[in-house]
């Protein structure tokens, strides 16, 4: 009698995995969303996608995702003292058990909950975090039963998944007696997740399973009652069964609130229809749902939020007028000077494009007269000039917006979390700047290489008898880019009316070169005090040339230690390349676990110390 006892519960137990398995079914219908909506339909696993009619029309353009592959899972462990013992040791083991069977790519995270729920693990698609959190799982000290408020918990943390499918899965011995949240919020949280419970009752002394029931139908889930713990992983068995014919569909509907949805599921042959009426469904975004994944769901809710966002849209709706009247001005001033400039002919299409620069030419001006006064823009400015790159601050400013803008946009089309979107935006926006960067230390270097021959020539025209200016003009005519067009700028100065002085020093912040600096400092004193200027600058040029030599001599002596720092930096990062690439799940635990994110965030800060010492080693001021 007690074999054919046994046989009878386990045979209770797959009954509404069989059930499911015999045909199609819808098992929900979520319409929080409106107009969207979310139907769980379950089908014999390995059918295919099922085909959805709505009121006897075919469904075009759903999106459908099978809860076998491709999820994120939250297992929820019931830890109060009624668990103590063998429950809590079999609910653990069968929890392992389910975590060891997963797919590689399930993300799985771990909730305890007793008298208030607790999150154990992070979402990682590695089962180390989940079997130890499983393994070190015990009894609450605390009395009480917080299963609503581990349902909310549990369906916070999947709003923020990116996987097709959201899951949870709860196992306990009682009913909710300390929650803060009702059953009614953690059913509206459960859909807000979009996500399917399924809850695992042990019979028991004060078990009542209506309310898991109810869960379970509301969010298109499953109910499962285990007489004994040892049922306990064959029912999470089942449900690994019935998550392989298990498809979560979201589409947008055509009804409107107060008809009636009749809804038809199609596949292999077989269908399910099941009705449901539009009631109270008069609003596109659910109660509690933010608006977007990029802020925290607490800053959604926060009227200090409008009011930032209400004073961002209208900084920039006063941005845009200014630069609307900048460009006006432009046109209107083009337009007194066209009468005076005579008459000119000229396609269509190359009036047009003028017009267009005429647009583009006062937007510039207005972002040049905005930011005229910031030292940051002024610098930008500076380093175009240095890097002689026919530009504006204002055009290079909207070209680092628009490369921030579109490796975001890439960013986000391949998927990856909003954090590291902002993150790509802001690299994309550097870039440019970084590249003028290094135009403009490459002609720096340019032309102090170029300085010592230019002061020996200038040194050789003094002597035979020239002025300076003369000499000057000699280093322009014989000399090489960019000392010739620098010095070119000169002449034309002076030639103006600028006083030689001041047109070199000029030219010395224009190029920002030190060893320039030097050399205009001894000509300045020599021109105030008198002297052998032939022969002042042939020291100067001596002077520079010892300098660079000595320069050269360092940065010679210092290679064995700046190459050093280069492979101990590159080092990591390629080793971990190659590893991930050949070997994905041996370095699963450092990418997919709270630990290795806490181990590779040490290493970044030690290999940043390690290199700023390395390289204050390796530099050398003079």
């Amino acid at each position: 009698m007690r074999r054919i006892a046994v046989f009878v519960v386990g045979l209770a137990a797959f009954v509404p995995v069989s059930s499911a398995a015999a045909g199609v079914q819808i098992s929900g219908i979520d319409t929080s969303a409106y107009p969207e909506v979310r139907v769980t339909v379950v089908a014999p696993a390995g059918t295919g996608r099922p085909a959805l009619r709505e009121n006897g029309a075919p469904v075009v353009g759903f999106s459908a995702a099978n809860l076998a592959s491709s999820k994120s899972v939250v297992l929820e462990v019931d830890r109060s003292q009624s668990m103590a013992g063998t429950k809590l040791a079999s609910a653990t083991a069968a929890a392992a058990a389910f975590v060891a069977a997963k797919d590689p790519s399930d993300r799985v995270e771990i909730v305890g909950f007793g008298h208030r729920a607790i999150t154990l693990t992070h979402f990682s698609s590695s089962t180390a975090d989940a079997s130890a959190a499983l393994q070190q799982l015990n009894v609450d000290q605390t009395q009480g039963t917080a299963l609503w408020d581990a349902i909310v918990l549990a369906a916070r943390g999947l709003e923020r998944e990116f996987e097709p499918g959201h899951v949870i899965v709860v196992v306990t011995d009682g009913r909710d007696v300390s929650s803060s949240a009702t059953f009614q919020e953690a059913v509206a949280a459960a859909h807000a997740a979009r996500a399917a419970v399924y809850t695992i009752g042990i019979a028991g002394r004060g078990f009542t399973p209506g309310p898991l029931r109810a869960l379970a139908a509301e969010t298109g889930g499953e109910f499962l009652q285990a007489s004994s713990t040892a049922q306990l992983k064959t029912l999470y068995a089942s449900i690994v069964n019935a998550l392989a014919g298990t498809w979560q569909i979201r589409y947008s509907t055509s009804a409107r609130p107060g008809d009636t949805l009749r809804l038809s599921a199609s596949v292999g042959g077989e269908s399910g229809e099941r009705s449901l009426r539009l009631v109270g469904t008069g609003v596109s975004q659910p109660t509690g749902t933010p608006p977007s994944s990029i802020l925290p769901r607490a800053a959604w809710g926060a009227k200090t939020t409008m009011v930032a966002f209400a004073a961002i849209v209208g900084f920039l709706a006063l941005l845009a007028c200014g630069f609307l009247f900048g460009a006006r001005s432009g046109s209107w001033l083009s337009a007194r000077l066209a009468p005076h400039l005579g008459p000119t002919k000229a396609s269509g299409k190359t009036r047009r494009r003028r017009g267009n620069r005429g647009a583009l030419r006062g937007l510039f001006a207005a972002t040049e007269k905005a930011f005229a006064n910031v030292k940051q823009f002024r610098a930008l400015q500076r380093l175009l000039t240095r890097a002689d790159l026919p530009l504006l601050a204002a055009e290079l400013l909207y070209i680092c917006v628009g490369a921030g803008f579109v490796l975001g946009m890439l960013a986000a089309a391949a998927g990856v979390p909003a954090l590291v979107v902002l993150a790509f935006m802001a690299v994309g926006g550097t870039l440019p700047v970084f590249w003028v960067r290094f135009k403009a230390r490459g002609r720096i270097k340019a032309f102090d290489n170029q300085l010592p021959d230019l002061l020996i020539t200038i040194a050789a025209s003094l002597k035979a008898g020239h002025s300076f200016r003369h000499a000057i003009q000699a280093v322009v005519d014989e000399g090489a880019e960019p000392a010739t067009k620098e010095f070119r700028r000169v002449l034309t100065e002076t030639r103006l009316g600028r006083p030689m002085d001041e047109a070199l020093a000029e030219m010395s912040d224009r190029i920002g070169s030190k060893n320039l600096t030097f050399v205009l400092n001894a000509v300045t004193i020599q021109r105030q005090i008198g002297g052998a200027r032939a022969g002042r600058f042939d020291m100067v040029a001596e002077t520079v040339r010892q300098r660079q030599q000595f320069a050269r001599k360092i940065r010679g002596l210092t290679a064995m230690g700046r190459m050093s720092a280069y492979v101990l930096a590159g080092l990591p990062f390629v080793m971990a390349f190659a590893i991930s690439l050949l070997s994905p799940s041996y370095m699963a635990p450092l990418w997919h676990t709270s630990v290795g994110h806490d181990l590779v965030a040490l290493g970044l800060v030690m290999m940043t110390v390690g290199s700023l010492i390395l390289k204050k080693i390796v530099s050398f001021r003079g």
